[in-house]
């Protein structure tokens, strides 16, 4: 797997990293929502300068110009309900590509601190000769993402695969490293070293789909 760290140079990404984790400034949703969204866009840019590229004859008021544009067609798939802000924010910039959903959430049975992937709702478009990029904002123990790739690969076939999240734990980014083919590329904001006992990222930021959303029973 390669891993693109994009937050390990200073530029604008970290005003809006600050401002998801700040604790006062996150309980505003609105806001929220749209810092994920930017940050979405500025990652969907550094992955676009990864892709295969062809040239297309532009015919402009007065004459043509050679333009490279993307070679394959994309389809984002975002994990429900956490991923859609940054969702949007790829389809901001890379605004025909093809849309997947899929959901994955922990379940306790236990009502304990262990918990399971469940996986119920998939719809996607056909991803044969496409590049596919999961989103999920945050990649904690990283199951989730094993979860869903698994479940993608039941039904349909991947070709190029691209993950974009936004913060990530050390242990998560080794755990996807294994279970993940090798031409995989991660796509991250910023990487925090530590799990807390139920799999919660720290510092991190908490739970992104509250945050953008509200709380859940």
């Amino acid at each position: 797997m390669v891993i693109n760290h994009i937050g390990i140079n200073n530029s604008i990404l970290n005003k809006f990293i600050a401002e998801i984790r700040d604790e006062a400034i996150q309980k505003d949703s609105l806001r929220f929502r749209r810092n994920i969204e930017r940050i979405g866009e500025i990652l969907g840019y550094e992955f676009s300068k990864s892709i295969d590229y062809v040239t297309q004859a532009v015919k402009t008021p007065l004459g043509i110009k050679n333009i490279q544009i993307p070679a394959k067609k994309i389809v984002i798939c975002s994990i429900l309900r956490a991923g859609l802000p940054l969702h949007q924010g790829l389809l901001n910039y890379f605004d025909d590509a093809e849309n997947g959903f899929i959901s994955a959430y922990r379940h306790h049975p236990k009502k304990d601190k262990d918990f399971e992937i469940i996986v119920e709702y998939f719809a996607a478009p056909d991803m044969k000769e496409k590049t596919l990029i999961l989103a999920d904002p945050m990649l904690a123990t990283g199951q989730s993402l094993i979860a869903v790739y698994e479940a993608i690969k039941k039904t349909r076939t991947i070709d190029h695969l691209h993950i974009i999240s936004v913060v990530a734990s050390t242990e998560g980014i080794a755990t996807i490293k294994e279970s993940f083919p090798a031409n995989t590329k991660l796509w991250i904001a910023t990487i925090d070293d530590q799990l807390n006992d139920k799999g919660y990222i720290v510092p991190g930021l908490g739970d992104a789909g509250d945050l953008a959303f509200g709380t859940k029973l």
